[in-house]
């Protein structure tokens, strides 16, 4: 028995003196009314946060949430009940309350319920990262890291920081006899900062986490979160009105990468294809992107925001190719889609809590690298813009149009920055753009461990990444 299943069973079973025996009986009781599958999936979460502004730490939280999510599943029709006790009689109560999905029948079995604990690399520590600094460590790492935005320049008049912390404990039970345990850790920065010059006022970000302790928030990262922030900050004071039309674009690497999760990620979904809302239902086998495109959704990356050991339903966290030199080859699957639409799970079932069903979502989603160097893609823009970072954004999953704020970007001329400009947004559709992208650079970048995806109410820790890349003929919305 691995440390994340001894851990799992001292924090979820036995304190409500359950066995695996337990789950096993409750199961079977399920699948004798002839469901397809049933699975409990048990949780315990233990979270805080601290917020630091005018150089004092001002709020603080700790939650603590625990329970147990019961579901069957027949056909396309899913049954699901949830309860915060754990108790053997909530745990039966749940359970019965699913089973009416099922036809009444005698011929499905109960089967034991075995361990199965197939091994893979370790992508993080079962560690509690709450744990990993004193509680007054963790106030003067936001002093510090708020001492080093003002040192960065004078025009900085406000500096606003958070720390977060997360120590999840998930313990998934299958019909099939799967299960599985994970205890993930999750820690992240976020720093922002005002300046201001001649009356006005402009904003910058950074910040970063992953799964680990806060002892990654090193000396030399701090100063690293501040550097950008700061920067981003007086670059956006200098920008001038963005000008707006059909033209090309350069997106820098990492975190631009959030144009691609959002205007396709969502689309590769196997719950929107099987129901055939997605723009690329059924185009397996086809092309759907531009020659060199390859696109990975990668769950395996060791200590990534986005990676998962084990998905919410008890599969291995995988390395999908989703687009590979322009040529549509998968979607990302949990259980119940893949089932349906006769393919294998690809461990991207995931879930908030147990108080909510799991669905395909992505993991670390990034697109690799080509062969050009991001000086000659630059070089090659006789007038466009260089999109150096993202704000927000939207995409409708069914169409693939998106619309994405720029937080900086720059106006490029003869394959040279000339300014920066504030106020630009990206237009466009996400099946189109894929085939608009001429040129992809060797300098493929992650996030630094930010993202947090939205979909039907859930939040879930994700990853994005791209290199250097250029897209021609794409609408920019300005100001000029």
């Amino acid at each position: 028995m691995n440390e994340e299943m001894m851990l799992a069973q001292s924090v979820l079973l036995t304190p409500f003196e359950l066995t695996e025996a337990d789950l096993s009986r409750t199961l079977g009781a399920m699948m004798t009314h002839q469901v397809d599958y049933a699975d409990l999936y048990f949780q315990y979460s233990r979270s805080e946060g601290w917020s630091l502004e005018e150089g004092e730490v001002k709020s603080g939280s700790f939650h603590i949430e625990q329970g147990v999510g019961v579901r069957a599943i027949s056909g396309e029709r899913t049954a699901f009940a949830y309860s915060d006790d754990i108790h053997g009689a909530a745990l039966a109560e749940a359970a019965y309350a699913t089973r009416a999905i099922g036809r009444s029948g005698q011929n499905a079995t109960a089967p034991l319920l075995a361990s199965r604990e197939r091994q893979s690399p370790r992508l993080y520590l079962p560690q509690d990262p709450l744990n990993s600094l004193a509680d007054e460590v963790k106030v003067r790492l936001l002093e510090r890291v708020e001492r080093l935005a003002r040192q960065q320049d004078p025009r900085v008049v406000q500096v606003m920081a958070s720390l977060a912390g997360e120590y999840e404990v998930v313990l998934v039970a299958g019909s099939d006899g799967r299960l599985q345990a994970d205890v993930r850790p999750l820690v992240r920065l976020s720093l922002q900062v005002v300046a201001e010059q001649g009356g006005m006022r402009e904003q910058g970000s950074a910040g970063g986490g992953g799964r680990g302790g806060y002892e990654m928030f090193t000396e030399e990262r701090l100063q690293e979160f501040a550097r950008q922030a700061v920067h981003q900050a007086l670059t956006n004071l200098d920008a001038r009105p963005a000008p707006a039309g059909n033209m090309a674009v350069v997106l820098g690497p990492g975190w631009p990468g959030i144009l691609l999760h959002e205007a396709i990620g969502h689309g590769l979904e196997g719950d929107f294809n099987r129901k055939g809302t997605s723009a690329f239902a059924g185009r397996l086998g086809q092309v759907v992107a531009a020659a060199g495109v390859t696109v990975m959704d990668d769950g395996t990356l060791p200590g990534r925001r986005g990676s998962l050991q084990w998905d919410d339903e008890g599969h291995p966290g995988q390395c999908t190719t989703l687009v590979e030199n322009g040529v549509l080859r998968g979607y990302l699957q949990d259980q119940m889609n893949a089932r349906l639409m006769n393919m294998a799970p690809t461990g991207n079932g995931r879930r908030e809590s147990f108080s909510h069903l799991p669905m395909p979502r992505m993991t670390n989603t990034y697109l690799c690298n080509g062969d050009r160097d991001p000086s000659e893609i630059l070089a090659s823009i006789d007038r466009g813009i260089l999109a150096v970072n993202f704000g927000g954004g939207q995409v409708d999953i069914t169409s693939g149009k998106f619309v994405f704020s720029m937080s900086e970007a720059w106006w490029v001329e003869n394959g040279r920055c000339l300014y920066p400009v504030k106020g630009a947004t990206l237009i466009g559709n996400g099946p189109d753009v894929l085939t608009r992208v001429s040129m992809v650079g060797n300098d493929l970048a992650l996030d630094p461990g930010v993202g947090t995806c939205g979909k039907e109410g859930q939040s879930v820790p994700v990853g994005v990444g791209q290199p250097t890349l250029r897209i021609d003929g794409i609408t920019v919305g300005g100001t000029a």
